[in-house]
């Protein structure tokens, strides 16, 4: 059996030495009791998360967090270095100060020097002017000072510190940056954050299309008529109970939309972006749902069977966690899929293409496979009780 190390996330000290159980929510279980935490992520000693648990190896270090992000020990033993120092008999050699913020969650470290000298009347000039910061602000566990702003919009104003540069990515708003800078008082950036709003208020921008707009634009199209929407924004639309059959999705991103009730048959969805989608009793006869994302999606009872004989091809999709119970799947495509962790409960499965799936720890309770080709799929803790009909060894199942 195999024996790990395993500590607190950003602790580190107190490790504790067990055996690795056979499943991962019961070593978690085990494991959180023994630290004294409700552990529910894994992280190895790099910062990296562990999804397959079956990667951990003997004598492994591992951090377990009840769904923090990884804090580096490391970062830890510097920080009570730094504090130690600081107590300590003060040197004649001038030393570098480094401090490090915890923006909403994101770590950034950094000198003093940089927050203080570039803009001196700004509130981060203020707050770390001192090396006992009057302001008495909360610290983490890692001893970095909360910060509870965006740490998407804060990172170029950070950068603009260090380097005197205001670079923003075309990929951050550059509203949500101004209003990070008149926050902090960064007053030399309001004008020209401002007058970068202004550029960007173009057309062309990423804005998620609104269900009135997306409205009249199929309003405006034929329904014999491909719709092109490939590469559009939807994010968080409501679009649910629309007809939006043979619409181009490609490359578009529907996270977090609402697509309930939609008739999406034929729509090509290819490295579509559907994560976390609501897609309850929608109908995708005949999709194509290649290399799409999926992940966290809502699919109950959706209706993938064309009575005409057109199949789904949802090969290489990533539908890991997803809920696809009680949906009509018969003959569908998902060689090669991901669907870890799935929920396909009552669904019909029949001829269905499973061959090199991830079914690992899927529950198939109830499902129709017959004639499902599994050959290679991972079946590992999957559930496959009260099946319509029995499998066949020709099927392959491993």
């Amino acid at each position: 059996m195999k024996r790990v190390t395993v500590f607190q996330n950003g602790k580190p000290n107190d490790g504790r030495v067990i055996h690795l159980s056979d499943k991962r929510d019961t070593f978690l279980i085990e494991a959180g009791s023994i630290l004294g935490i409700n552990a529910t992520v894994i992280y190895n000693k790099h910062g990296g998360r562990i999804d397959n648990f079956g990667l951990i190896r003997d004598d492994d270090v591992l951090y377990l967090s009840e769904g923090e992000p990884f804090i580096d020990p490391q970062l830890v033993i510097a920080v009570s270095k730094e504090h130690a120092t600081s107590n300590s008999v003060v040197s004649h050699t001038p030393q570098i100060q480094w401090v490090t913020l915890n923006v909403g969650g994101t770590p950034f470290t950094t000198t003093r020097s940089t927050l203080t000298q570039r803009e001196p009347e700004s509130m981060l000039a203020r707050m770390f002017g001192t090396e006992d910061p009057s302001w008495n602000s909360a610290m983490d566990r890692s001893g970095a000072y909360l910060i509870d702003r965006s740490p998407k919009y804060f990172e170029p104003i950070m950068n603009y510190l260090r380097h005197g540069q205001l670079i923003v990515d075309t990929n951050i708003g550059a509203a949500g940056v101004l209003e990070e800078a008149k926050f902090f008082g960064m007053t030399s950036l309001i004008e020209p954050l401002k007058q970068m709003v202004k550029e960007r208020k173009t057309p062309g921008d990423y804005t998620p299309i609104t269900r009135r707009e997306f409205i009249t634009m199929l309003q405006g199209c034929a329904l014999n008529s491909e719709l092109r929407c490939q590469g559009m924004n939807f994010e968080g639309a409501d679009l649910a109970k629309l007809d939006l059959r043979f619409i181009n999705f490609k490359m578009a991103n529907l996270s977090h939309a609402n697509l309930s009730g939609a008739n999406m048959a034929f729509c090509s969805l290819e490295r579509t972006n559907l994560s976390f989608a609501k897609l309850d009793q929608a109908n995708l006869q005949g999709v194509k749902m290649v290399l799409a994302n999926l992940e966290g999606a809502s699919l109950k009872s959706c209706n993938f069977e064309d009575p005409a004989g057109s199949k789904a091809n949802m090969e290489g999709v990533n539908m890991m966690g997803v809920n696809l119970e009680n949906s009509q799947m018969a003959g569908v495509n998902l060689r090669v899929a991901k669907l870890k962790n799935a929920n396909l409960q009552n669904s019909n499965l029949r001829r269905a293409v499973l061959a090199g799936t991830d079914l690992e720890n899927c529950n198939l309770t109830g499902c129709d496979l017959q004639e499902a080709n599994l050959r290679g799929a991972n079946t590992k803790n999957a559930k496959f009780e009260d099946m319509i009909t029995p499998l066949h060894m020709s099927q392959s199942v491993r």
